[in-house]
């Protein structure tokens, strides 16, 4: 398994492999760049195929966080971690204190929150063995559960993406397909719904598909099927990578708007997307609530409000994404990198101001 030369390297400065016999820990942490502060990114638990894949997972959503925080204009840099397994079922209170030691091993560089496959619950426990984890605040409105923020971030860029796209400011009728209806997915149907949208659903687990049918109404798809109905927008709220040459080919959007990370499979699919007349919300910009809302826990001065508005600006960074696609002709996902490389000062140009100085 290579890493240096491995697809999404992108330069990253650390990445952290640990096992422990004792609880069956499997787990890796990337950093990808502390230029603004120290890296934070979610906790993953998930099922990987193989090493590799947990590696390309946590390198991709690394690199995300780093544009993420920058985009949002947080003093945080970009990091994440994987725990490979199946966190229905082999997941332990033993394995997750496990983690709390990996993250020390790190000294503050990284720190962590709840992802897919992990919970506030879950935080409290890796909490037990390290101060580097967030997203577990008492006395905050949902215990410090970022979800709810990153729903609601989704929500404001989705009404600026149906307001270019469709030049309208109610979703009153607008037809919304979402794969993945769990944590952030189903709070993001339920605005929806509330909104007047009429929603078609899929999910891996058929918990979440049937509560979303029962509670809001919302018709249910197979997993295949979800790429190839006719509706007004796709939110993709699962895992990443599913827009490919094979899904873009089947989608009949208008617009792309949804929580997940990494929804490109490559990067020149935001150009088939362009092509194809189908406005794309870069992904690391509109799922940016939950990180607003771990950073201001993570500064102890936590005002639901402040949050709430710092959450709402990423409307407006979208319509600046839109608004100078449409006048340069390049892609929303080129035009949100050059941004917040500019933000963070990308790699290449530290180094290219780095032999101008020698």
């Amino acid at each position: 398994m290579s890493v240096f030369s491995h697809p999404a390297y992108d330069n990253h400065e650390e990445v952290a492999f640990y096992h422990d016999a004792k609880s069956g820990l499997k787990a890796i942490i990337a950093v990808h760049n502390t230029n603004l502060g120290p890296s934070l990114g979610g906790c993953r638990m998930w099922p990987y195929a193989d090493d590799n894949e947990a590696l390309n997972d946590v390198l991709r959503l690394s690199r995300g966080m780093t544009y993420k925080s920058a985009m949002a204009g947080l003093k945080l840099g970009g990091g994440k971690s994987v725990i490979i397994g199946d966190p229905r079922k082999e997941k332990t209170p033993e394995l997750l204190r496990a983690m709390g030691d990996f993250l020390n091993t790190l000294g503050g560089r990284y720190i962590t929150a709840e992802d897919s496959g992990t919970s506030v619950a879950d935080m409290k426990i890796i909490g037990e063995r390290t101060e580097f984890v967030s997203g577990m605040t008492a006395g905050q409105e949902h215990g410090g559960d970022p979800s709810p923020s990153t729903a609601y971030g989704v929500f404001v860029g989705l009404k600026a993406a149906v307001a270019h796209r469709w030049g309208r400011t109610d979703l009153n009728g607008l037809k919304v397909s979402i794969q993945g209806v769990g944590n952030v997915g189903f709070r993001l149907a339920k605005l929806l719904k509330e909104a007047g949208a009429e929603l078609f659903v899929t999910d891996i687990f058929q918990d979440n598909v049937d509560r979303a049918v029962n509670e809001l109404g919302a018709t249910a798809v197979t997993a295949d099927e979800i790429f190839d109905l006719d509706v007004d927008l796709f939110a993709p709220c699962a895992l990443g990578a599913i827009l490919n040459d094979n899904t873009i080919e089947r989608l009949k959007v208008g617009a792309i708007a949804g929580a997940a990370n990494n929804q490109l499979a490559e990067e020149r699919h935001a150009a088939v997307l362009r092509e194809k007349g189908i406005l794309y919300a870069p992904d690391y910009v509109i799922n940016a609530g939950g990180i607003i809302d771990v950073y201001y826990q993570q500064l102890g001065e936590y005002n639901p409000e402040q949050v709430k508005a710092h959450i709402e600006n990423i409307g407006t960074t979208m319509q600046e994404i839109f608004q100078r696609a449409d006048e340069t002709g390049e892609t929303t996902a080129h035009v949100a990198d050059r941004i917040a490389e500019e933000r963070f000062g990308h790699q290449d140009t530290l180094n290219d101001a780095d032999s101008a100085a020698a």
